[in-house]
């Protein structure tokens, strides 16, 4: 899945106040190696160094075009091609902190995953992440979904995979299976956003990507149109003009023994 970093940090500020978030609830004292899975164009990575000042921190992402955008705007990091779903059995008891933020959504098979990425800590490091609840959020249960499923998209948009992600109440089980502690949250944040359109275009940078990709131009310009006057329906304006996304999101964080 191809990648915009400009339109990805049109909301630069939201999309990392969850990062913030997370990172401070680490418990590891003085890692020495941190990854970022999934580091996007590394905004991430930047709140990781400010978190753990003199640790090497290691942004990976299999996205070139965020890539090559995190190493002009953060030169003084360090960011690799990685792919999750690949070979990383040569990063095995790496770090003593992997985290992801927002990425691993995106990732098929976590019962799988999860393990695989528990055996890249060194002992007594810490796997946290953060995802979306995606079948909470309002933008897909209203707008997204049922738009794709309608008779006029629904061929069209066959065979594009979106979120990869299990029912929230499985992650306990999985999480315990594969870890000596582990904890799990959630939190909703209220983003404030200008206009309608705002929301769509936050969503063009993220959730929308997998389906807009599959559509010719102008079937593009279609699709989106009709994302407006669902979006429109489905979201009121307050006095002031402003709409609020409300966007709850699943954090855990994961020691290994």
């Amino acid at each position: 899945m191809q990648w915009d970093p400009k339109q990805y940090l049109h909301f630069a500020r939201e999309r990392t106040q969850p990062s913030r978030d997370l990172a401070t609830r680490i418990e590891v004292d003085s890692p020495r190696s941190v990854l970022d899975l999934g580091c996007g164009p590394g905004n991430s990575t930047e709140v990781l160094a400010q978190r753990f000042p003199g640790a090497r921190i290691v942004g990976g992402d299999n996205s070139d075009q965020m890539i090559k955008k995190a190493r002009a705007d953060h030169p003084d990091l360090e960011f690799v091609y990685l792919d999750a779903t690949g070979d990383l059995s040569a990063w095995a008891g790496a770090f003593d902190v992997v985290f992801s933020n927002a990425c691993l959504h995106w990732v098929p098979d976590h019962p799988t995953l999860i393990p695989r990425l528990m055996e890249l800590l060194a002992s007594g490091g810490q796997l946290a992440v953060q995802m979306p609840l995606l079948g909470e959020l309002s933008m897909y249960r209203d707008v997204i979904y049922p738009l794709v499923a309608s008779e006029r998209w629904v061929k069209k948009l066959a065979g594009v995979h979106g979120a990869q992600m299990l029912n929230p109440d499985e992650y306990p089980a999985v999480l315990a299976s594969c870890s000596s502690d582990y904890e799990i949250w959630e939190t909703i944040y209220w983003h404030r956003m200008p206009s309608h359109d705002a929301i769509v275009a936050w969503y063009q940078g993220s959730g929308l990507r997998p389906y807009l990709q599959q559509l010719n131009e102008s079937d593009q310009k279609a699709f989106l149109k009709e994302v407006r006057e669902r979006v429109r329906t489905c979201f009121t304006q307050i006095v002031n003009g402003e709409v609020i996304l409300k966007f709850p999101r699943l954090f855990w964080l994961a020691t290994k023994d």
